[in-house]
């Protein structure tokens, strides 16, 4: 299936999740920064990454859901991009609460805020790949004959074929 929402011919969820993923990542590395300097404005440079990184995270979603709605019922690229998204809202989720602990002193959050920071990034890495699955594996969001059904990248197996009716040659028939 071919992304619902596009601008200048590509797909808008992609172009939009490098921003917010950038940013939640590299408020981690200032937190990590800060810990080892003490000092202060690391921290508060990771407050306002992580301001930025949610509110672009939430506009990526706007598109991530649109597109996920399109995917055909009863596929494995419906259900990958299920976890996909909610694994998502949870990482915003971790960085929201974060972000939340932080208000009243961003130059010294504590433990938890911090803790959350590396949970959240580490969940991002598992949505990340499930996003790449979706993309490179899938073909979801990059044409019309996505191969939706495709067994997982892990697996081994070609994404598509015809001989054993897995993929685009299922859909072809």
């Amino acid at each position: 299936m071919e992304s619902k929402v596009k601008l200048l011919g590509h797909p808008v969820h992609p172009m939009l999740i490098v921003f917010p993923l950038g940013l939640l990542a590299t408020s981690l590395i200032f937190d990590i920064v800060f810990l080892i300097t003490g000092d202060g404005k690391f921290a508060e440079v990771s407050f306002w990454m992580i301001s930025a990184g949610i509110i672009g995270g939430l506009l990526a979603a706007i598109f991530g859901l649109w597109d996920w709605l399109a995917i055909p019922a009863n596929t494995r690229a419906k259900t990958i991009g299920m976890w996909h998204g909610l694994g998502n809202v949870l990482v915003t989720g971790l960085f929201i609460v974060s972000w939340l602990l932080r208000m009243d002193d961003a130059r010294n959050p504590d433990t938890v805020a911090i803790v959350l920071s590396f949970v959240g990034i580490a969940l991002a890495l598992v949505t990340g790949w499930l996003g790449g699955e979706l993309v490179d594996r899938l073909g979801i969001g990059v044409d019309r004959g996505a191969h939706s059904n495709s067994p997982s990248s892990l697996s081994d197996l070609p994404a598509t074929d015809e001989a054993t009716n897995i993929g685009r040659g299922a859909q072809m028939q």
